[in-house]
């Protein structure tokens, strides 16, 4: 399992970059429609923030000292993803106010 979470990992923090520099290109060239974060919206939010946390999750629960086994660390990976997926929606409306 530790490469799907590393699979997932490595997805999200590529989505990050991609709306990180995407965001600020589209700012620097004067067309902010071009942003991903305006093209994609909350549900390219979301997609990135789910893959990155459920990476990070299922990384630290593998790698933790106690020793979790599988099942533990793919449950754990679950809840880091649906509490990302939560915290996404969370500030998208607290920035859209």
């Amino acid at each position: 399992m530790i490469k799907v979470y590393a699979i997932s990992l490595v997805v999200g923090v590529a989505g990050l970059v991609v709306f990180i520099l995407g965001g600020a290109f589209a700012e620097n060239v004067g067309r902010p429609e071009l942003a991903p974060g305006e093209r994609w919206g909350l549900r390219g939010k979301t997609a990135v923030g789910a893959a990155t946390a459920f990476g990070m999750g299922g990384m630290s629960a593998e790698f933790s000292p106690l020793d979790f086994e599988w099942p533990v660390s793919l449950l754990l990976a679950l809840a880091a993803s649906a509490l990302a997926v939560y915290w996404v929606r969370y500030a998208s409306a607290r920035a859209d106010r």
